[in-house]
């Protein structure tokens, strides 16, 4: 039966409409050049996901991290076991600002991408996309880490789903050969607020939480290791002054002239961290007049 020259038309105009859309939606993902770095970054643009290569990632080094003994032994061991392909876990690093945790994380790359280790940097933002990125990353030889830095949820924000199913929760099983490591200066990751403690009652003699907490436990519950970290004493915030002052070239006697200075640094910011330590070593390191060349 031959076709009318009117469901002709209609059928070349709908292949032509259809054409227009199909342009318009993201094409999938591409993979990297997976021996051109060591570290990726997760990027967006006109609804399309691509993973790019940091080309000089941070070089910093468990050495360079002071006075957080106990949490550097316990994600290296966790990371150790992971890259041998042993079972390991997610992990949850929280606590006081500019205390090393997002430092930690980066000195694992450091020390383990000899071994096969990759990490890939993903925004809260974009972590609806993590279904995309597994799919790039699964049956890969290397072992990857997907670091989501200073993670947290407010009320309202839906995209700690994605998380969730990702760690515990979704029909398929997450590759072998990723985890996830976040950190946060909230435990739970998502705001408590006050209200939220009259949701709770009793059952017999058990006081059980409210629905509201007990989905903001559920998901950091699905991270298996959590590492805190807390605030630092003066000897801490001298210690690591005076580590990254020596790195930078700084003389020992300047150090330890400096050290008053170096507290009344921390004092004017309201805060004795790592971060502030580091800061006040590169003022000082700035400040010192180059070494005067020999003359031959």
């Amino acid at each position: 039966m031959t076709e009318s020259p009117t469901l002709e038309r209609l059928l070349a105009r709908a292949e032509a409409v259809l054409a227009r859309f199909e342009a318009t939606l993201p094409l999938p993902p591409t993979p990297p050049d997976w021996a051109s770095a060591i570290a990726f970054r997760w990027r967006k643009s006109g609804g399309r996901g691509w993973l790019q290569a940091v080309r000089h990632p941070h070089p910093i080094r468990l050495s360079d991290l002071e006075t957080i003994d106990d949490q550097k032994e316990r994600i290296t061991a966790n990371t150790r076991q992971f890259v041998a392909g042993k079972p390991a876990n997610n992990v949850l690093l929280t606590g006081s600002r500019g205390s090393g945790k997002s430092s930690l994380v980066k000195a694992m790359l450091n020390e383990f991408s000899p071994k096969g280790l990759r990490l890939i940097e993903v925004d809260k933002d974009d972590l609806i996309d993590l279904a995309d990125i597994l799919d790039l990353l699964e049956g890969r030889p290397e072992r990857f880490i997907i670091f989501c830095d200073d993670l947290s949820f407010e009320a309202g924000e839906t995209a700690y789903k994605a998380l969730k199913s990702v760690l515990d929760g979704s029909v398929a099983a997450p590759p072998d050969n990723v985890l996830i490591y976040a950190t946060s200066n909230r435990r739970h990751l998502m705001p408590e607020y006050f209200s939220e403690n009259l949701e709770t009652h009793r059952v017999d003699d058990e006081i059980r939480p409210g629905e509201t907490t007990e989905e903001k436990v559920s998901l950091s519950d699905r991270f298996g290791l959590w590492i805190s970290f807390y605030p630092f004493s003066q000897d801490d915030y001298l210690a690591v002054f005076q580590h990254w002052a020596r790195e930078l070239g700084v003389a020992d006697a300047v150090i330890a002239a400096s050290e008053r200075e170096a507290l009344n640094w921390a004092l004017g910011r309201g805060s004795r961290s790592g971060r502030t330590a580091w800061q006040f070593a590169k003022e000082l390191a700035g400040q010192q007049k180059p070494a005067r060349k020999k003359r031959k």
